[in-house]
């Protein structure tokens, strides 16, 4: 039996939500709670039911929701949806998020900043709240937010992606200050490269503003993770279904890195041609 079996069983009976799990990092994390009465739920409603059929037809335990991160009220039906259904809410993951077309600060405009700052911090802030109110009343539960690497060490070019998951981070470690006394905790995760469709559409505008081909970048990446290889989905499910579990169960306000060993992306770009 694989490690990451021993973990999920550890979960056995918990109910939990996971934000945009239809697809990439949000759905290998869904994949790894689904066993135990995971809820998948996600914008894309139709891309949320087929993977929950999947899961299902595979003998986990899996249902599909529909939840629009940056609805404010959309998120707290979702939640006391799931708490009337299932008595209690006892693990969200905050994975959903979007990435930010790479343009220099001096060029991005007022629409892209906030369209990047209200899905993947103010997203993570109404379902960490929604989910906090129901948690407080059961005294137990673990919240787990998706940050990033961008969020402790930013990359150029994409700062308004910087700025949310470095929120992310101060709102993750904030929420642990006020929910210890009720037995909840809350920790983050900070994925380095994993090829999922988010990062191959943050790689090809890379490979334009660089001038490099698709798998000249994706080695270029490969060659500075210090353990030799892009992650995959199931690298940063495993430290999620950790931070759930009961083997993290003296840890909160932590901003674990699952990165290969990769730190940033600190690259300097060059003087853009004249306009």
């Amino acid at each position: 039996m694989s490690n990451s079996s021993n973990i999920s069983n550890e979960l056995r009976d918990k109910v939990a939500v996971v934000t945009g799990a239809a697809q990439g990092l949000g759905l290998g994390v869904a994949t790894e709670l689904a066993r135990r009465g995971a809820i998948i739920a996600d914008l894309q409603e139709e891309k949320a039911r087929q993977a929950a059929e999947r899961l299902s037809g595979e003998g986990h335990s899996a249902k599909a929701a529909s939840i629009n991160v940056t609805d404010s009220a959309a998120v707290n039906r979702c939640l006391d949806d799931v708490v009337g259904a299932h008595g209690r809410l006892d693990i969200m993951v905050n994975s959903a998020g979007i990435g930010q077309k790479v343009t220099p600060v001096v060029n991005l405009d007022d629409e892209e900043w906030r369209r990047v700052i209200d899905c993947t911090l103010t997203g993570t802030f109404y379902c960490c709240r929604a989910a906090a109110r129901h948690m407080e009343k059961q005294e137990a539960g673990s919240i787990v937010n998706f940050a990033s690497i961008n969020g402790q060490s930013p990359a150029a070019l994409v700062a308004s992606y910087n700025v949310a998951k470095a929120g992310v981070i101060m709102l993750t470690q904030t929420l642990a200050l006020e929910l210890a006394a009720y037995g909840v905790r809350v920790n983050a995760v900070s994925p380095g490269p994993v090829y999922t469709e988010f990062n191959r559409t943050v790689m090809a505008h890379r490979c334009e503003s660089l001038g490099l081909t698709e798998e000249q970048m994706i080695e270029k990446v490969r060659c500075a993770i210090p353990l030799g290889r892009w992650g995959e989905p199931e690298d940063i499910a495993n430290v999620v279904a950790f931070l759930c579990g009961p083997g993290s169960g003296w840890m909160t306000g932590e901003v674990i890195r699952v990165s290969g060993g990769m730190v940033g992306v600190s690259a300097t770009p060059p003087k853009r041609a004249e306009n």
